[in-house]
């Protein structure tokens, strides 16, 4: 289940709840201006959040919470820069200056501002993936999400007062020392905190940052001061073009690129891309991003123009022939897709199982099933868990056409086995049955897949083509309707069938539109032809 929308029409909590209600599991994305979160889903409760590009400081917080000491976070700070696969919070464990339940603890509350932090955001769009889970995140909790909602009404109505004197973060403050040192108001921890780092150069982003605060912490605090005359406004950075800004700030736009990617925001993966390319022209590793997301959005001949680029350049690997591949497969010119693969073979894709699978793919493309049939065999053995989806629906189709329907019957059942929810496959089970005559079994294979993904045309045309053989008409109907419906150009043969139909219904107008259409797609097609010409003998 995909859900998309407006903050302005829906509110984060509100989305939140029904997520909850539905025991959904998945990855939301918020999206406000040029700030990216996500919050992770696992049966209804929250298990991971985080805001990109938003300093991590798990080892700030437990500092102010006097978990550590500033000389223990700096010595794991330290040992980081020589295990940089490893994370602070880790470190800490490993280095014994905390326990692993006190690190689960302290991560939780992280997770927890980090919702409360996009709750404020009253701006922007939500994407849910429905199944998509976190990436490499040992630490995971389970929050519900209900839980969170009354704390993060108050913040929200509370930083609707505060954007009234702090509409943005880019704003700088000075603090009036004179009148500092002559006021009795009692300040803060947090104020204090935040004031230290008052410079009038600093902005709001900065001072979150320096203080190691909250973005909420920190603008309550700048409100307070604000109010109480103790510090004053003074400008606002301007936030200048990826093409002036240093080469370490790029690595901003690249967590955007990366994180808007992984949630299927591709739009505006594709513009964080393109900006670092405006930036740095050799950077291969938006090069290679730009490449993916045109082939995800089915952009063939661009993709095909930024791989061959890629491929050009020096250095170029593996993956960027076989994503060049792709694309030239998807277009038809197998010939260079073949040697596209060839050549990420060259540069040391012999052993990935991917490019080993694609050779398979197009080669039986091209027509050679026996070669095909050989390479996917060699492919099966570099999988190191299990085949994908795609290796065992080719698999099964080389086998077919080998004529060996027993080992594609034994392929596919495997390949359900590992991927019971992956229609095509049901889909290649059906087709299978039928052609073995095991017509019951093929119309239970089909309608299996259908409850996977009720979109896939094939199925409700190979339904149709069950239904229709057992002479089941208004049910074949019914499925070949729903068929064309997902896919106007499915197949001439539907088009023959639902003219049949409808001349069994004395529609006979109807049918012979049917037939036109079934000639207008296969202009060979002869049982159309004389299907039409009878009608028009017989008036």
């Amino acid at each position: 289940m995909a859900i998309k929308g407006s903050l302005r029409e829906a509110s984060l909590p509100d989305v939140l709840q029904l997520l909850s209600m539905g025991k959904k599991t998945g990855c939301l994305s918020v999206t406000n201006r040029n700030n990216f979160g996500y919050i992770y889903f696992d049966k209804g409760r929250i298990s991971y959040a985080s805001i990109v590009n938003r300093r991590d400081r798990i080892g700030d917080m437990l500092v102010k919470a006097g978990s550590i000491s500033p000389e223990q976070l700096q010595q794991a700070i330290d040992a980081q820069g020589k295990q940089r696969d490893k994370r602070i919070g880790d470190l800490l464990v490993d280095l014994g200056f905390i326990t692993r339940h006190a690190l689960h603890e302290h991560v939780r509350v992280q997770i927890e501002e980090s919702v409360y932090t996009l709750f404020t955001w009253s701006e922007g769009t939500f994407n849910f993936e429905a199944e998509v889970h976190p990436e490499r995140q040992d630490l995971l909790v389970s929050i519900n999400p209900e839980s969170l909602l009354l704390e993060g009404a108050r913040r929200v109505d509370e930083w609707s007062l505060i954007e009234k004197k702090i509409p943005s973060f880019d704003m700088v403050f000075d603090a009036d020392w004179r009148k500092l040192a002559s006021t009795e108001l009692e300040l803060t921890a947090e104020q204090q905190a935040v004031l230290q780092h008052v410079d009038g150069r600093r902005d709001v982003v900065r001072l979150v940052e320096a203080s190691g605060l909250v973005e909420f912490e920190v603008g309550k605090a700048l409100f307070g001061l604000l109010t109480a005359g103790l510090i004053h406004r003074v400008g606002r950075n301007s936030r200048v073009n990826l093409q002036t800004i240093p080469a370490g700030k790029s690595e901003e736009h690249r967590n955007l690129g990366v994180a808007f990617y992984r949630t299927s925001m591709l739009e505006e993966a594709l513009r964080e891309f393109q900006s670092l390319l405006e930036h740095n022209k050799d950077d291969a590793n938006a090069r290679f991003y730009v490449g993916l997301v045109l082939l995800r959005q089915g952009r063939w001949d661009e993709a095909i123009a930024a791989y061959l680029d890629a491929a050009a350049r020096p250095g170029a690997k593996p993956a960027t022939y076989h994503n060049l591949a792709f694309a030239l497969e998807r277009v038809g010119r197998y010939a260079e897709a073949l040697s596209a693969l060839q050549d990420a073979v060259k540069r040391g894709g012999a052993k990935d199982a991917h490019i080993q699978t694609s050779l398979g793919v197009v080669t039986l493309m091209m027509g050679d099933v026996h070669a095909a049939d050989r390479a996917l065999g060699l492919a099966k053995a570099l999988w190191s868990a299990r085949p994908s989806a795609a290796w065992y629906h080719y698999a099964a189709l080389a086998a077919a056409l080998l004529g060996d329907l027993g080992r594609a019957l034994e392929i596919l059942q495997e390949g359900l086995t590992h991927h019971p929810r992956v229609a095509a496959l049901h889909n290649n089970l059906a087709a299978l049955h039928e052609r073995r005559g095991s017509y019951d079994e093929a119309l239970l294979a089909a309608e299996h897949g259908l409850t996977d993904d009720p979109t896939l045309p094939q199925l409700h045309k190979n339904i149709g083509d069950l239904y229709y053989r057992a002479a089941r008409y208004d049910e074949a109907f019914d499925a070949y309707d729903r068929a064309i419906r997902s896919n106007p150009d499915l197949g001439d043969d539907v088009y023959l069938k639902l003219g049949n139909i409808k001349l069994r219904r004395e529609q006979r107008e109807e049918a012979v539109q049917c037939w036109q259409r079934a000639l207008e797609l296969d202009p060979d097609n002869t049982m159309a032809r004389t299907n039409l010409e009878s009608l028009q003998q017989a008036r």
